[in-house]
């Protein structure tokens, strides 16, 4: 694989801390959401809160540096439906990764708890205080993150099956560390 062919550093550093970012926050929202009013429940919201702002600020950043940077073609010998639901699936994740954070932005705001980034900078409240709003909208985000959760079984799976059925790079292209034979 020339070098041509991989994503930038720049590209696969923010997809992989987008991913751990992912990969903390919806544990941490699955194991404080079946807990009881506590302080331990208050500090790990916080904690998942500040993830899902940081995951809404990198997303920001990949939007803005793919839209500079144009990625690696697929192969050619990729079949076209296979492309077609390769670049659905990337713009579904991408959605996502606005929503999800925004939807539990806006569901803290109506439900009357500000988010204060770090506990440091607070967040202005995008709505008003609105219990109802607030429990339509916990839905809303939980919904969202089912989907993300779908999204990235499928592209870990895609991205599994390229690398071990097809062979191909498609992996090795977004690996943080390139194979041996990537730098030749």
């Amino acid at each position: 694989m020339t070098a041509s062919a991989r994503y930038t550093e720049t590209a696969i550093s923010l997809h992989w801390l987008v991913a751990f970012l992912i990969f903390a926050a919806f544990p941490l929202g699955l194991i404080m959401s079946g807990l009881a009013l506590s302080p331990l429940k208050l500090e790990l919201v916080s904690y998942h809160k500040w993830l899902g702002v940081t995951v809404f600020l990198v997303a920001v950043a990949r939007l803005a540096w793919r839209a500079t940077h144009t990625p690696p073609p697929l192969p050619t010998a990729m079949p076209a439906w296979e492309r077609t639901a390769a670049h659905g699936l990337h713009h579904l994740l991408y959605v996502l990764l606005f929503a999800i954070p925004l939807s539990g932005w806006l569901m803290s705001s109506a439900k009357g708890f500000q988010t204060v980034y770090f506990g440091v900078l607070p967040l202005p409240d995008l709505i008003g205080k609105d219990k109802a709003l607030g429990d339509v909208l916990r839905e809303v985000h939980r919904l969202l993150n089912d989907g993300m959760l779908g999204l990235v079984v499928a592209h870990v799976g895609a991205a599994l099956k390229h690398h071990f059925i097809d062979r191909d790079d498609i992996l090795a292209r977004m690996l943080p560390f390139p194979s041996r034979s990537s730098r030749m």
